[in-house]
C-alpha cells in the first residue's frame, strides 16, 4: 500500500475503520512551531458527524492523543505521532456479509488485490474513517502555513444537483460555518437538507461538490514537469474516499471557452504582478502564480445504502443481493469539507518547505 504523502513534509497514515485505532506520523515539520493538542482536536471535531439527516449515528469521540514530536506546546523537530482510538465499533453485519462486496465500495478490489487478507470490517483501510488521520496532519500543516500567511477555506457548493450561488471569499469565510452542510448560501443549504432527508427516507444517498480556496499562496510553488502543483494536489485529493473528480479554476468549463475568455490578463497592483481574472485557479504551468488557488472536488453519493442491490457471493461464486445495514452518512459532503482543507494544507506545506519558504526552526 502507498500510505505516505509528500517529499519534505511527509505524512504516513495508518489504521483501519474497525481496528484498534487510526493515526498519522508527520515527518519533516520544523522545530519550534507552536501548536497544542486542543488546536488539532478542534480540526478533528469539525470532521465528526453532525446532528442533521446527512450524518451517521456512529458516535466516535475522536479524542486526539499526541504520542511524540510536540513538547510543552511546540514541535521538537522529531516525527510527530498522532492517534485516535476507535471505540464505537460494531462489526457484526460486516462479519455476516464478508463475501458479499458492496456495490460502490472497494470490497471486491481490496479482496482481489490482497487475497482476502485485508481487514474488510467497515471498509477497513478504504473507509472514510481514515480521513481523520488526514485532518490531524492538516491541522499541523495549516498552522505551519500560517507562519507565511497562507489561509485555507473550503465550502459546499453543490449537493444532489442543487447548486449554491457564487460567493466572494469573505462571504464564504463568514457564512460557511453557519449551517451543518457548510454551505455559504443559506437558502441553497435549506434546499439541500430537504433533498438529503428525502434520499435518506428512500434508503438512498446524495453526492456533491466541495470548493477549496487557498489565499496568499506565494508564486513559484511547484516542481514541473511531473511534480506540478495541481498534479500533486489532484493526487492527494483522490486519496479521499468518494472523490471522483478534481478541477482547478474554470476547470472543465474552459473547454467551452475561447482563449480570449479563458486567459487571465496580467496587471500590476500595489507593486505586485496579479491577474485580472482567475480562470487558471492560481496555477500556470504547474506553478502557483500568486493568485488564490481554487480547486473543486466531486464527491460521489455514499455507496452504503439501504436499497437492495445486486452483488455476488465471492466465496460461492453465485449471484446475490445486498441491502447495506449499519450506520452510514446519507451525504458525506459536509464532513469531507475539513478533509479537503487538510489535504490542501498538507500538499501546500510540502511545496512551501521544498521551495525554502519555511525555516528549519520556527522562532
Amino acid at each position: 500500500m502507498g500510505n505516505s504523502l509528500g517529499k519534505r513534509f511527509t505524512i504516513t497514515s495508518f489504521g483501519e475503520s474497525h481496528g484498534r485505532c487510526v493515526g498519522v506520523i508527520i515527518d519533516g515539520c520544523p522545530a519550534g512551531l507552536a501548536i497544542s493538542e486542543q488546536e488539532i482536536q478542534k480540526e478533528v471535531d469539525r470532521r465528526r458527524p453532525g446532528d442533521g439527516p446527512a450524518s451517521t449515528s456512529r458516535a466516535e469521540a475522536d479524542r486526539v492523543e499526541v504520542l511524540s514530536g510536540i513538547y510543552e506546546g511546540r514541535t521538537t523537530g522529531a516525527p510527530i505521532g498522532l492517534l485516535i482510538w476507535n471505540q464505537d465499533v460494531d462489526s457484526s453485519q460486516y462479519l455476516k456479509e464478508r463475501y458479499l462486496p458492496r456495490p460502490g465500495h472497494a470490497d471486491f478490489t481490496a479482496y482481489t488485490k490482497y487475497g482476502g487478507f485485508n481487514d474488510f470490517r467497515g471498509g477497513g483501510r478504504f473507509s472514510g474513517r481514515i480521513t481523520a488521520t488526514f485532518v490531524m496532519a492538516g491541522a499541523v500543516a495549516r498552522k505551519l502555513l500560517g507562519t507565511i500567511g497562507v489561509e485555507i477555506v473550503a465550502h459546499t457548493v453543490a449537493i444532489g444537483g442543487i447548486k449554491a450561488r457564487a460567493k466572494q471569499v469573505e462571504e464564504v469565510k463568514a457564512n460557511a460555518g453557519s449551517n451543518t452542510l457548510r454551505c455559504a448560501d443559506p437558502e441553497a443549504a435549506e434546499e439541500m437538507l430537504r433533498a438529503i432527508e428525502k434520499a435518506r427516507t428512500e434508503g438512498d444517498s446524495l453526492g456533491g461538490v466541495i470548493e477549496c480556496i487557498a489565499l496568499n499562496v506565494p508564486a513559484g510553488l511547484g516542481e514541473p514537469v511531473f511534480d506540478t502543483l495541481e498534479g500533486d494536489l489532484s493526487r492527494a485529493m483522490f486519496a479521499i474516499p468518494a472523490v471522483k473528480g478534481v478541477e482547478f479554476g474554470s476547470g472543465f468549463s474552459a473547454a467551452e471557452k475561447r482563449g480570449s475568455e479563458s486567459n487571465d490578463p496580467f496587471t500590476i497592483r500595489d507593486g505586485s504582478i496579479v491577474t485580472l481574472t482567475n480562470n487558471a485557479g492560481g496555477i500556470l504551468g504547474g506553478i502557483s502564480n500568486g493568485m488564490p488557488i481554487i480547486v473543486r472536488v466531486a464527491v460521489k453519493p455514499t455507496p452504503s445504502i439501504a436499497r437492495e442491490q445486486e452483488t455476488v457471493d465471492m466465496e460461492k461464486m453465485v449471484p446475490a443481493t445486498l441491502a447495506t445495514r449499519g450506520r452510514h452518512d446519507a451525504c458525506i459532503v459536509p464532513r469531507a469539507v475539513p478533509v479537503v482543507e487538510a489535504i490542501m494544507a498538507v500538499t501546500l506545506c510540502d511545496f512551501a518547505i521544498r521551495a525554502g519558504l519555511v525555516p528549519e526552526v520556527i522562532i
